[in-house]
Order: structure tokens, then sequence, then C-alpha cells
């Protein structure tokens, strides 16, 4: 018989029951169970029940003729066996043994008919010509072992749990989630997908990711780190993976979730708090004193973005479980209310608290599945007038969420023809430069020049991208490159020269703000004898004040505010300067070299 057929047999037997339901605790005889290790492991720790196995194995009768083998050079298809500790069907010499073995252990393993396929209690299938009545000898090469918590009751789907994550909500269907993510083939190593610097989104239910996945990721919560094992026939067909080896014995993917999405709902509600301080005597009575009860307030619970957290979570827990019209009442502990959240006037510290809420409404967002591209691009226009509302009052996060929203959305929409493939494309485009003027109203420039370059990338001579790159350098102190933008809107568009002209005066009156802060800063530096040391005072240094007005304002050409630039402080002087020689030249000490 070829020892591969036995081996494969055998392995999809051990792996695809669970043992510990029937399994009867057995005692093991005198000389019923005997060890001799080939090769020390790495260490002293050993595998625990509940840990997943990773080994290869080759049996052989005590004339050393082999049986059956995971190894190829044997007859195996080097395809190691997995199996969970106290879960999986096992044989009994087996768990024992490898409940002592190190990881990189070789060891052989004496076992008698009862504690391997001759145990009459619990038969594994084997073939008729198998010498399951004989003492056998394995040999047994610990590759690895891991603590994984079991998703599937057929062991398909498993996961190792490597930093745990934060708060209660786990996603699901519609839900869409961001993530950080890499695949690889266990076997080869050979990773098929990676998204680990620039999140990876999609939608639960959409078949976007492979079953098995998504099953997974559906145990998880935010800020969760973990690895993911995946078995046939949980690795099915993905269409936002393309390079997906559905062949594969196994597959391995590294998960970060970096957000849970509720896209579908958008709810208003009336909620009023009532104020309690819990004792914490031996009799635990609920109410000590009442506080508060008269701030009553009508709300948006937005649920596009969860990371907003724009109510205190266990109010947002409440509604998500509401209908509407529902009246409910909600006790909390402090922990769910306002100890993370800004505390109203009145909620004592640690309070807990009692809200009453009523969910007046909610709507739902559009699934854009069998819509044609119009429909598509007349809901677009909708939610990008929602956004740019929230934008001029000022919720710029929640502006940016709608914005994001639809250019993920984007990604599944394809334009049939030329006219709607430059429609499509100018609408990317001022979604893009949207979401980087949130970033700069948001106070991160950095950001808001990532999210231009995606407009120039495709389009360098676009001038409102060059606008509002140019503006996110002047705010991050990069004087030259943002020059350059203004300089190139008004080669490219005679009729930008207005706005690029207002835009360079800014930029060089904040260029000479801060050369004077620096010249300051570094007041008298290099007028002290060698081993001085140089302080300057802190009355050297003006504080940051109101920008005095150099040029009227004008509108930027941009649907949305003009985004004013940030004020720099002087910590970040570095930024001012391209090289040292520049440096001293600022500072009016020439001939100065650095050390």
């Amino acid at each position: 018989m070829a020892s591969e057929e036995v081996a494969a047999d055998l392995a999809d037997g051990l792996s695809s029951e669970r043992g510990s339901a029937t399994k009867k605790e057995k005692t093991i005889p005198p000389a019923g169970l005997m060890k001799a290790i080939i090769r020390a492991g790495e260490n002293m720790e050993t595998p625990q029940k509940g840990n997943q196995v990773v080994f290869h194995y080759t049996t052989r009768t005590t004339d050393g003729v082999v049986v059956e083998s995971t190894k190829s050079n044997l007859g195996g298809r080097d395809v190691p066996l997995k199996l969970i500790l106290g879960k999986s069907k096992m044989l009994k010499g087996w768990e024992e043994g490898l409940m002592s073995m190190c990881k990189g252990e070789v060891s052989m393993l004496k076992i008698i008919p009862e504690l391997h396929y001759g145990d009459p209690e619990w038969p594994v299938p084997v073939p008729d010509d198998f010498p399951k009545d004989q003492i056998l000898v394995f040999e047994i090469e610990l590759l690895d072992f891991r603590s994984v918590k079991v998703v599937t009751d057929d062991f398909g789907i498993l996961k190792e749990v490597i930093i745990h994550g934060q708060g209660w909500e786990t996603p699901r269907e519609p839900y869409e989630v961001k993530v950080r993510i890499t695949g690889k083939v266990p076997r080869e190593g050979k990773i098929f997908f990676q998204k680990d610097q620039e999140p990876f989104h999609f939608t639960f239910g959409k078949n976007e990711v492979p079953n098995g996945l998504e099953k997974a990721i559906a145990t998880m919560t935010r800020g969760e780190i973990a690895k993911i094992f995946l078995s046939p026939p949980y690795i099915t067909g993905a269409s936002a993976i393309p390079d997906l080896p559905l062949e594969a014995d196994d597959l391995e993917f590294k998960v970060e979730l970096l957000q849970v999405i509720q896209g579908s709902f958008q709810w208003i509600a009336h909620c009023k708090t009532v104020c309690y301080v819990f004792t914490t005597k031996a009799s635990f009575q609920m109410m000590v004193a009442r506080f508060f009860v008269t701030h009553v307030w009508t709300t948006m619970v937005n649920l596009l973005n969860s990371d907003l957290e724009k109510v205190p979570e266990g109010l947002e827990m409440c509604v998500k479980l509401m209908l509407p019209g529902e009246l409910a009442l909600v006790s909390s502990v402090s922990g769910f209310a306002y100890d993370k959240f800004p505390r109203p006037d009145g909620v004592p510290d640690g309070a807990n608290v009692q809200w009453e809420v009523e969910l007046l409404s909610f709507e739902a967002v559009k699934d854009w599945t069998g819509m044609n591209f119009k429909q598509i691009m007349d809901d677009v226009e909708k939610i990008k007038g929602t956004g740019n509302r929230l934008f001029k009052e000022s919720k710029f996060d929640l502006a940016k969420a709608k914005y994001e929203k639809v250019l993920r959305e984007f990604n599944h929409v394809n334009p049939q023809d030329d006219e709607e493939g430059a429609i499509f494309a100018q609408t990317r485009n001022l979604l893009n430069l949207n979401v980087a003027a949130c970033h700069q109203k948001l106070g991160d420039p950095s950001k808001s020049i990532e999210w231009c370059n995606k407009v120039l990338e495709g389009n360098p001579h676009h001038v409102k991208a060059l606008y509002r790159r140019g503006v996110a350098y002047t705010a991050r102190g990069d004087f030259e490159e943002a020059h350059s933008d203004f300089e190139t809107m008004k080669r490219i568009d005679k009729s930008s020269e207005q706005d690029a002209n207002a835009a360079i005066i800014k930029l060089q009156k904040k260029k000479q703000d801060a050369e004077a802060k620096a010249r300051k800063q570094f007041k008298g530096l290099f007028d002290k004898k060698p081993g001085e040391i140089s302080s300057v005072s802190s009355t050297d240094v003006k504080p940051d004040g109101p920008e005095e007005t150099v040029h009227p304002e004008t509108k930027p050409p941009e649907d949305l505010p003009e985004v004013e630039e940030q004020t720099l402080h002087p910590g970040k002087f570095w930024r001012l300067f391209n090289s040292g020689t520049s440096f001293f030249k600022n500072i009016a000490r020439k001939g100065c070299a650095i050390l």
C-alpha cells in the first residue's frame, strides 16, 4: 500500500472530527508509551491542551519497515499534520507524547496497540492490511504549536490572537470593515496578497474575501490583531483578491481590524440623561443620589463610522438595537457612559447613568447593486452634498467619512464608455480633494498632501490639486515645494494667477515669520566660548498670535471653503531649511559648518 495514500486517509480521519466528547480517558499502562529524543527542541516550552500542533510523522514497525509518512522522501506529500490537543480526534499515544515535546524536537515514540490505531474503544478507520495490532514506532518532528480559537466545529477555520481588541462590537453583514491584511501560503512561504500599509476595505456578504476569512473576522473586535488559518472548503473565490490560490492545502492571513463601519443606517433620536452614583457597600443598592435630570437633547447618532465616538459607547449600543418609535430606558455603568467621553455639566466623575431614549427614525443608505451609472452618480451627488454641509458646519470627521465611503464604493463601479469614464474620474478627483481639505482642517497637512497626490498621479496638471497641495505644503513648512506648486498653477492656467499670487504672498509672510523666530531662538548660540551653553529666554520668542492680513481673501478653486494654513510652532523650525548652508544663511552666520 502506498505510504502517501495511507497518510492522507489517516490525516483526514484524525482532523475532520471532534474527539473530546466521545473519547474516554485511558490510563497508560507501564511501558505502554516510551519516548527517545533524537534531536532536542529550541526551548523548554511544551504545548498544552487547546493548542494546535503542527508536526511531521513517520510510522514504522519494530523491524524498521515504513508503514506511512507525511515526508516526501518516504512517500508522503510533505504536508505536515495539524491537530488540536484535546479537541481533534487523536491517538492517545500521540497526544501524551506531543505534550512532552518542545518546538523543533524530533522524538521516537514506541506505542502499544491500545494507545494507537488498535484501541478497541475508539477506533480510527485504517486499511485492512495496516498493522494496527502491533507495537508501532512513530518518529515525530514537532514543527510548531500555538494557542488557537476554533471558529468552526470542523476545525477548518482557526484563529490565533496576537493582540486582543477593544470594545464589544464585531462585524457582520452588511457591515464594512477596514483592515490591514497579509495573506500567504504557509507551505511555500509565498505572500499572495499584502495590504499592511494602506488599509484594505471590504463589505461583508459581497464575496470580496474568502468565506472562511469573513467568518473569522466576524469574531474580531476593533484593534485586534490575529492570525487566521483556513483549510478547504473555506478557501473560496474572492473578487477583491484576484491572485488567491484556490488549490492550496491551507492559507494563513495576518489581520488587524482597524475599524468597523456600519454603513447601512443613520439614526435620529431624542435622549434624556438621568445620572446616578452606585454604592460599593455590601448592600449593592443601585441609587444613592440623583444629580442630573434636566439635560434633554436631540442628537443624530451617526453610525457610519464607529471610530468617531460622537455619543457614549453605551448609548450607541442601545440605539443599534432599537426600532423606530421605540422608547427605552437604558442603565449604563460609568465605563460605557462618560468616563471616556466629554462629561456634561452636572454629571460627577465615576457616575453611572440612565438614558431615556426615543428612536425617531433611521435612514437606510442605498445599495448600488443593480443600479445603472446615472442612478449611482445621482446618489453620489446627494452623499457629497451632505458631506459638504457637514464640512461647512465644521464637522470635518463626519464629512470625511462621507467622502471616503463613496470612494470605497467606487472600487466596484465600472463606467461603460468614455463619457461615463470622464464623469467618474472627475467626481473621484473632487472627492479626493475634499478628503484632503478635511485633513487640512483637522490639522494633518501630511495626510492632505497624500490625498492630493492621488489626483496628481493621474493628472499632474490638475490645478485644484496643485493649489490644495501647495496650501498643505505651506502649513507643513515646506515652502519651496509650496512655491513650486503655485508657480505651476500659473503656468498651466492663467485664470488661476490671482489665487496663486495670493497664496505666494501668504507663503512669503509665513516664511519670514518662521525665519525671524528661528533667528531669535538661536540668538547668541555662536557668541559663546567653547564649553559654554547658550540659552534662550522665553521672552525672546513671541507667542503665536493672529496673522496679519496681507492680501484680501480669495476663494480657492474648490467647491469647499478655503482651508486655512496651520501656524508653525518653533519646534518645527528644521522644516524651514533644506540644507545646513541655507540654515546658517537664514540666521546670518555664514562660514559655519555642521559637525
